[in-house]
């Protein structure tokens, strides 16, 4: 007996706020002056079968999952599951070994929320994350020592403010497919080893024919500011969909 899914990929943000952000606040340091942040668990993407990703890692993020387009702005993402879980967090909230780890993970908890004055961000981070340490004791890492951000602080500030700058490319890159209408929905039929059927849909993928037709001065320009080449990561990586498949046979083996 056979049963049959159809799993979309999960939108790169909630309608609520960030994927996987529950309580962003601003740091401050006289209000958090005792908070500290714990060794990180991944387990907070443990059910999600798509994480949103930027640009500047297409080329290592090609190498370990598709990387695919969703939604009316054409947001990437990387497809770590065709279930509704993600295929590379253990049960212990590691990441598997010798993978990529996009870079949307790696941020978290800390994100940059826009602030009063236009073009300006403040550094946030999840209050509600089981990261953080709110000064109930002193396990885990100080993020002010004597009212000064420590190195910790300093790191995710810059690792934030790279992130957001990939973020901006990233969406210019995506209204340049949209606006030479590259774009087209794709869905995909497996069968797992054990005989069950899966169908993934809600997707898009750059159309090859389209692509060979782009203008001259088209293909020119995006070479020399490296989309070209972003979008022939983004082909390249579909091939991962058959390493996908292989590794939700064997958690559906390693289950039974």
């Amino acid at each position: 007996m056979t049963a049959e899914t159809t799993t979309p990929p999960a939108a790169p943000a909630q309608a609520s706020g960030p994927l996987f952000y529950r309580q962003p606040l601003p740091l401050q340091s006289d209000k958090h002056a005792n908070w500290r942040l714990r060794g990180g668990s991944l387990a907070f993407a443990a059910e999600t079968n798509a994480i949103p990703a930027v640009i500047g890692e297409f080329g290592m993020a090609a190498q370990h999952f598709p990387i695919l387009f969703t939604g009316q702005d054409a947001a990437p993402i990387v497809a770590v599951g065709l279930a509704r879980s993600n295929l590379f967090v253990s049960a212990e909230g590691k990441w598997a070994d010798d993978t990529y780890a996009p870079a949307y993970l790696r941020r978290y908890p800390f994100v940059f929320m826009q602030s009063d004055d236009e073009g300006n961000f403040l550094l946030a981070l999840d209050a509600d994350s089981e990261q953080v340490n709110q000064g109930t004791s002193e396990e885990g890492e100080p993020l002010f020592v004597d009212g000064k951000a420590t190195e910790l602080v300093d790191n995710a500030m810059k690792f934030c403010a790279d992130f957001t700058r990939e973020h901006e490319l990233t969406r210019q890159f995506s209204a340049a497919l949209l606006a030479q209408d590259l774009l087209v929905e794709r869905s995909i039929d497996v069968t797992l080893n054990s005989g069950e059927k899966m169908s993934v849909n809600g997707f898009h993928v750059v159309d090859v024919e389209k692509l060979a037709a782009l203008p001259d001065d088209v293909v020119v320009a995006w070479h020399r500011n490296g989309w070209l080449a972003s979008v022939h990561h983004h082909l390249t990586s579909l091939a991962r969909f058959n390493a996908l498949v292989k590794r939700q046979s064997e958690q559906v083996a390693a289950a039974a």
